[in-house]
C-alpha cells in the first residue's frame, strides 16, 4: 500500500511537506563499493513485499547480523529508493530501541543490502497473548517505544507502521522498533536538511493507504496526511492491547470502519473484570483521541506510564479520580436497581483505593458490605441458592443418620410384644425410605423436600396407632417440626410445615372417631386408658420403653437445639469477624 503524501503540497503545514525527489539513488550506489563477498549468508531470518532479511555472519568481525537485501524482482529505481530511505533513517535515528545500521552495501548483481545488529526475542505481539505476560513488562516495553518515536519525531521522522509484532524484545530486556521501510521525513525536518543533496525523498500516490489497518490513525485511514499523532495513535493502541488483552480493532475488513467510528477507546470500558487503573485509561484514551491535536506527545505519553510504573502517582489526580469513582457508586446505589449494586461496589471499591484516607468511600464500602440490600441483586441472588445448597446438603446428611434413631427402639417394641407386624414393620419401612430418600437427595444436591413432609406425617401416624396420639407423639411432632421449619426452602412456608404436622395428629383422632379404624384411647374414671394397635402395653416393659423414648426424645431436642445456636453463634462470629478485619482496613474515624 501507499499513501498521499505527495511533494510539496501546498494545503500542507509546512512541517508536514516533503521535499522533492531527487534522482541519485546511482550517486548513493556508486559510494556504496562494499560488496557481500564479505558476508556468509545463512538462513532466510523474514520476508516482505520489497525485500528480505538473512542471517549473514561478517568474516571480517566474525560477528552474526541480520543483512536486509530487496527482492532480485524490485529493482527499479522506486524501489531502490525506498529501501536505500530506509536504511538512511535507521541509521542516522541512534537510540537504544532502533536497531543500529552497520553497512550498506550491493551484492554481486547490483542489489543494495545494508546490514543492522541481529535482534533475537519476542514480539510484543506474542507476549500480548501470553497469559504468563504481566501488565508491568507491557508496559515498560511501551515506554521504550515512545522514547524511541520521541527521538524519530524530533528528528522529524514518522514510523507509520507501530504495531506489536513490529516491537521487538530481547533476552536480555533491550527493547527494538523495528521496520521503519514506509517511515516519513517531514519536509523542514533536521534528517530532511542534512541529506538534502543525497537522500531519495518520499514518493508516493495520492489518495492511497499505507500503514496496517487496526493500527493506524483514523487520519491515516482516510488518506490523508500525516504527522508525529499518528505515531501517537498506534501506540495507543498498542497500550490497549496491553492492558485489555484483546485488540482495540477486530482484523480484517472491519479494522478501517472501527477505527473511523467516533466511539470511545477505553480498555477499562471494554474490559471492566481487569481492574486498569484510572491512570492508565486516561492516558490510553487520550492517545487514541479522533483528532491529532487531543493527543500528548511520544515523550509525555511515555513519562505518565513510566509515572505509573514507577508508583509516582499525584495526590491531587487520585483524589479526583477517586471523587469521580464515589459518584459513580453512589449514582448506582441510588438507581435503587439490583444489578448495578454491584458496580456500585466495584467503583465505591476503586475510590477508595485510589484514596485510601477518604472517609466517605470507606462509609459507603462498609454499608454495601455490611447492609443486606432490600432486593438482592441476581448474582447476589444465586450465591445465597448455593449457601443455601450447602446447607441443605449437610442437613440431609444429618437427617439420614438421625432418622435411623427409630431403629434403637425396636427391640423395647419386640420386647413389649409385637401384636401387628404389618404395621410395625410398614412404619419402619417408612422410616427407613426417609432415610434412603434423606441421602440421595444430599448426594444430587436436591431441594426437594415434600417428599419428607409426607414420610414424617406418615411415620407419625402409626407411631399414634403404637403409642396412641397423646404419649411420645406430641413431644416427637415438636421435634420434627423445628427440625422441618429449620431447612431454608421451608423457613418461609412454616404454616404448610405446621399444617402438616397437625394432620399427623387429627388424622388418627378422626380416624378412630370415626371407627375407621380402633379406638387407641379412651377417657374412663379421670383416667388415660391408652391401648396399642400394633404391641403389647405390659407395666414393666411399657414402662422402661416409655421412660427410655422420653430421655432420647429430650436429648434429640436439646442437640437439635445446640445445632442450631450453634451455626447461629458461628454466623454471627463470622460477620463480626468480617466487620472487624474490614474496620482495621478502612480509614480511623
Amino acid at each position: 500500500m501507499t499513501s498521499n503524501d505527495g511533494p510539496n503540497d501546498p494545503t500542507l503545514p509546512v512541517e508536514q511537506q516533503t521535499r522533492p525527489m531527487r534522482d541519485d539513488t546511482a550517486q548513493i550506489l556508486v559510494q556504496a563499493t562494499r560488496d557481500d563477498s564479505e558476508y556468509e549468508l545463512g538462513a532466510v531470518l523474514g520476508r516482505g513485499g520489497m525485500g528480505e532479511v538473512v542471517l549473514a555472519h561478517e568474516r571480517r568481525f566474525g560477528r552474526d547480523v541480520a543483512l536486509k537485501r530487496l527482492h532480485a524482482e524490485h529493482t527499479s529505481d522506486g524501489a531502490m529508493q525506498r529501501f536505500l530511505r530506509e536504511a538512511m533513517i535507521q541509521a542516522c535515528l541512534e537510540h537504544p530501541a532502533i536497531v543500529p545500521v552497520h553497512d550498506l552495501g550491493r551484492d554481486a548483481t547490483g542489489r543494495p543490502y545494508f546490514t543492522m545488529k541481529r535482534v533475537v526475542g519476542t514480539t510484543l505481539h506474542d507476549l500480548v497473548r501470553d497469559d504468563a505476560s504481566t501488565t508491568q513488562r507491557l508496559l515498560r516495553a511501551i515506554v521504550d517505544v515512545c522514547m524511541a518515536i520521541d527521538l524519530a519525531h524530533s528528528r522529524g521522522v514518522v514510523h507509520r507502521d507501530l504495531k506489536p509484532s513490529n516491537v521487538m524484545l530481547g533476552d536480555f530486556g533491550e527493547v527494538y522498533v523495528l521496520d521503519w521501510g514506509i517511515a516519513r521525513i517531514l519536509g523542514n525536518s533536521e534528517l530532511a536538511s542534512e541529506h538534502a543533496g543525497t537522500t531519495p525523498m518520499p514518493h508516493t500516490h495520492a489518495g492511497a493507504l499505507i500503514g496496517t489497518p487496526g493500527y493506524m490513525a483514523p487520519e491515516q485511514a482516510r488518506g490523508e496526511p500525516v504527522g508525529p499523532a499518528a505515531d501517537i495513535y498506534s501506540i495507543g493502541a498498542m497500550l490497549f492491547e496491553a492492558l485489555a488483552r484483546e485488540p482495540l480493532h477486530p482484523d480484517g475488513a472491519g479494522a478501517i470502519a472501527s477505527t473511523l467510528s467516533t466511539s470511545t477507546a477505553s480498555p477499562a470500558a471494554r474490559r471492566p473484570d481487569r481492574a486498569i487503573a484510572p491512570e492508565l485509561d486516561e492516558v490510553c484514551t487520550a492517545a487514541l483521541a479522533a483528532s491529532p491535536d487531543a493527543r500528548p506527545s511520544a515523550r509525555a505519553l511515555g513519562d505518565r506510564i513510566q509515572q505509573y510504573l514507577d508508583g509516582d502517582r499525584d495526590l491531587e489526580r487520585r483524589r479526583t479520580l477517586a471523587a469521580e469513582q464515589l459518584a459513580i457508586a453512589k449514582a448506582a446505589l441510588a438507581s435503587g436497581e439490583p444489578h448495578r449494586r454491584g458496580e456500585a461496589m466495584h467503583t465505591a471499591g476503586r475510590a477508595l483505593a485510589l484514596d485510601p484516607e477518604s472517609r466517605e468511600a470507606a462509609a459507603l464500602v462498609s454499608k454495601l458490605l455490611l447492609e443486606p440490600p432490600a432486593e438482592p441483586p441476581p448474582g447476589l441472588l444465586r450465591q445465597i441458592e448455593e449457601t443455601e445448597l450447602e446447607l441443605i446438603v449437610r442437613q440431609r446428611k444429618f437427617a439420614a443418620i438421625s432418622i435411623l434413631a427409630y431403629f434403637l427402639f425396636l427391640p423395647l417394641l419386640i420386647w413389649m410384644g409385637v401384636t401387628s407386624w404389618p404395621l410395625i414393620l410398614f412404619m419402619y419401612g417408612v422410616v427407613l425410605a426417609i432415610a434412603v430418600g434423606a441421602r440421595i437427595g444430599a448426594r444430587v444436591r436436591s431441594k426437594r423436600i415434600a417428599w419428607a413432609i409426607v414420610g414424617h406425617v406418615l411415620v407419625l401416624i402409626l407411631l399414634a396407632r403404637v403409642l396412641g396420639p397423646f404419649v411420645l407423639v406430641p413431644g416427637l411432632i415438636a421435634v420434627v417440626t423445628m427440625s422441618l421449619v429449620a431447612f431454608p426452602t421451608l423457613t418461609h412456608r412454616m404454616w404448610a410445615v405446621i399444617a402438616a404436622m397437625t394432620a399427623s395428629v387429627a388424622s388418627p383422632l378422626i380416624l378412630e372417631a370415626t371407627d375407621v379404624l380402633s379406638r387407641t384411647w379412651e377417657i374412663q374414671n379421670n383416667r388415660l386408658v391408652l391401648q396399642s394397635a400394633a404391641v403389647e402395653l405390659d407395666p414393666l416393659p411399657a414402662t422402661v420403653f416409655l421412660v427410655v423414648t422420653t430421655v432420647a426424645l429430650i436429648v434429640i431436642a436439646g442437640l437439635f437445639a445446640r445445632t442450631l445456636a450453634a451455626a447461629r453463634r458461628d454466623a454471627s462470629r463470622r460477620i463480626e469477624s468480617q466487620a472487624w478485619h474490614l474496620a482495621q482496613l478502612l480509614p480511623q474515624r
